[in-house]
């Protein structure tokens, strides 16, 4: 059974691998939403903040999580690399309607992790 989790900023599929005595022990099998980029607690900044840099959760990444975060899913779903290519696209497409400092940023921390995506999954994004 396929579950939707919240992690982050992120969304993912995930499978229930087992009970563990502190929750339960999931595996990433596809994204939904992209982690936002920056700092989520000055939303929008770029100014005397860190900009974090947040990757999606690994294809196949083990996670113990409380069991109340897991939502039921039902729906089909994409292949992972299928399911970050399109959740990184959905991500670019976001930050492009508006350009602000913050936008301008997030963009182009998000070009420098579709390098290593590229790498760690062996893919090109399209152009």
């Amino acid at each position: 059974m396929y579950f939707r989790l919240m992690h982050k900023s992120g969304i993912y599929i995930v499978e229930k691998i087992e009970e563990q005595p502190h929750g339960v022990l999931v595996s990433v099998v596809s994204v939904i939403t992209h982690p936002m980029q920056g700092d989520l607690h000055s939303r929008g900044e770029v100014e005397n903040v860190f900009f974090h840099e947040r990757k999606a959760l690994a294809h196949h990444e083990k996670r113990v999580v409380d069991a109340n975060l897991l939502k039921p899913y039902t729906e089909a779903f994409l292949p992972y690399t299928a399911s970050l290519i399109q959740a990184v696209a959905k991500m670019e497409l976001k930050l492009q309607t508006d350009d602000t400092p913050f936008n301008r940023k997030a963009l182009e921390t998000l070009a420098s992790i579709k390098k290593d995506y590229e790498r760690q999954y062996q893919f090109t994004f399209p152009q």
